[in-house]
């Protein structure tokens, strides 16, 4: 057994050796009674900047814990630690054939439950392995032509290869610590395991991959790169076997669908074979620049500290009058805002930060919530339109050549002042981004961006950027499943993660595909 003690506060300045003397002077119990510790978590607490404080959760170990236990009672930041419960080993009566489609979270977590479980897998991704993957978007970056099939939308990993590697997750799902822990078995950096907010970055994220892959084949997955679903077979109404590039078939008893939220073609080719999809809501809007050291004296009231990560922020702010959520979205703190596009003349914006999350600038998102009924059209499919027709304008706003929009913050606001500073590559133009949005996402943006100064004094300012357009928060539909993540319409199929429309990051779409498989897996248990 082994002991928790929460709220554990080292102030800047004291290194984390004086851990175990802070558990023993809370308790009042000799130093030398801690015959072990761990951090189990660690957070900041900026509330009283900038005496900013950094908040932990210690893990430790004493000779009587019972006895410490009944003398602490009424200590609440005392408890008996939980002891994580292996995996439950399912036994497989038979080996299924299992076809995954797509190789972002949900399709890699997906295909390692059923890999190490003894099913038979098949994983195929349309874009390169994650090595050719970033040579073609540093092309792209630099002045390069579009590879439609391969760029940060499509390739080894999915979207979020270039991201932040963000691990946070609203699920109160115990898979979540199934995922960190195979994460830092692939190479993940150990600290995720505790950080109250964890992150790979995409550089400490791509060898991860790499590891992943190499697992899996040596699992006995096969793995097929370039390979894209063009078709799905169904036998006596259930799904029997993958088509790919049009050319060849892959047999299967299960197909797991995890499509990413820009694979438009695979939607368009879903509707044509009359699987069951929904529009859904998603957000739009556009990407905000500071200086890092802005967002730290605002967060932090400093601008740096050897023993403070570079500041994060959420905003959020209700519009009473329409209705909508405005909010900031995947924050990016010293990081850069990198062009996403996907297809042919369209421009969509994103943002990523390495693991030191260094750069000089921070950015995040800040989108207004898009509604079913904002579509026009009314199918399945026309919040892809909808997408589709922003991201052009974006493009034809910077010029045609792939140079995203840009605009500082005040001007944006009808003020004077601020000049444009960006990241974002090739490079940005200036426009009137009130072009580049429907009017009730630029109404919605003007109103809640005071709001967002009171929330955080100095956002708005001269020094702020904006970039456009951030269109591809999440899917703009769901493929109808049933409680058994299984289609409604076509038995067989499994629509798992981001781009199903059931999750929204890295871990939730991890923790989508490990459900998803565990569900087939029951059906193939002794």
């Amino acid at each position: 057994m082994a002991l928790h003690l929460r709220e554990v506060v080292l102030r800047l300045g004291e290194n984390e050796e004086l851990l175990p003397g802070k558990v023993a002077e809370t308790l009042s119990i000799p130093a030398a009674d801690i015959l072990s510790w761990k951090i189990v978590r660690k957070g900041i607490d900026a509330r009283r900047k900038p005496d900013v404080l950094r908040v932990y959760t210690i893990e430790f170990v004493v000779a009587d814990e019972p006895l410490l236990l009944n003398n602490r009672r009424d200590n609440p930041a005392l408890v008996i630690a939980d002891t994580p419960q292996p995996a439950e080993i399912i036994k497989l009566s038979v080996r299924p054939k299992i076809l995954v489609v797509g190789m972002g979270p949900a399709g890699l977590f997906s295909s390692l439950q059923l890999a190490e479980a003894g099913a038979e897998v098949t994983l195929v991704e349309r874009g390169k392995p994650v090595e050719d993957r970033l040579l073609d978007v540093r092309r792209f970056w630099s002045g390069g032509g579009l590879n439609p099939e391969s760029n940060i939308q499509f390739g080894e990993g999915g979207a979020g290869a270039f991201s932040d590697g963000k691990l946070t997750s609203r699920l109160n799902q115990p898979l979540i610590r199934q995922v960190l822990e195979t994460l830092v078995r692939f190479g993940a950096p150990q600290e995720i395991l505790w950080q109250a907010k964890p992150h790979v970055g995409s550089d400490r994220l791509r060898p991860v991959l790499i590891n992943f892959r190499k697992y899996l084949e040596a699992q006995g997955v096969d793995v097929r790169f370039s390979s894209r679903l063009t078709g799905i077979e169904t036998r006596e109404n259930y799904v029997c076997a993958g088509r790919i590039n049009d050319a060849q078939t892959v047999a299967c008893d299960q197909l797991i669908l995890a499509p990413g939220h820009s694979a438009r073609d695979t939607y368009r080719m879903l509707q044509g074979m009359g699987v069951n999809l929904a529009a859904k809501p998603f957000a739009i809007g556009l990407r905000v620049e500071h200086p890092l050291e802005l967002i730290n004296r605002i967060q932090y009231g400093r601008e740096k500290h050897p023993q403070l990560a570079a500041a994060e922020y959420r905003l959020a702010w209700n519009d009473r009058q329409t209705g909508r959520g405005i909010y900031s979205f995947c924050m990016c703190p010293g990081g850069m805002v990198v062009n996403s596009a996907s297809e042919e003349g369209g421009v969509v914006v994103n943002g990523m930060s390495n693991f030191r999350r260094d750069a000089q600038l921070s950015n995040a998102a800040l989108v207004v919530s898009v509604r079913p009924d904002d579509f026009p059209g009314g199918d399945a499919l026309a919040g892809i339109d909808f997408q589709r027709r922003w991201e052009q304008s974006a493009f034809q706003a910077g010029g045609g050549n792939w140079h995203a929009p840009a605009q500082s913050l005040l001007e944006f606001l009808g003020e004077k002042g601020g000049t444009l500073h960006s990241s974002c590559r090739p490079q940005v133009v200036h426009a009137d981004l009130s072009n580049c949005l429907p009017d009730f996402v630029v109404t919605g943006l003007r109103r809640a961006l005071p709001n967002f100064n009171r929330q955080m004094r100095g956002f708005v300012g001269p020094e702020a950027t904006l970039i456009g357009v951030e269109t591809r928060t999440s899917a703009p539909l769901r493929i109808i499943r049933d409680t058994e993540f299984e289609s409604v319409s076509h038995p067989g199929l499994f629509p798992v993660g981001e781009g199903a429309g059931y999750a929204g990051g890295i871990m939730s779409a991890a923790v989508d595909g490990l459900r998803a498989a565990n569900h087939i897996l029951e059906r193939y248990s002794c």
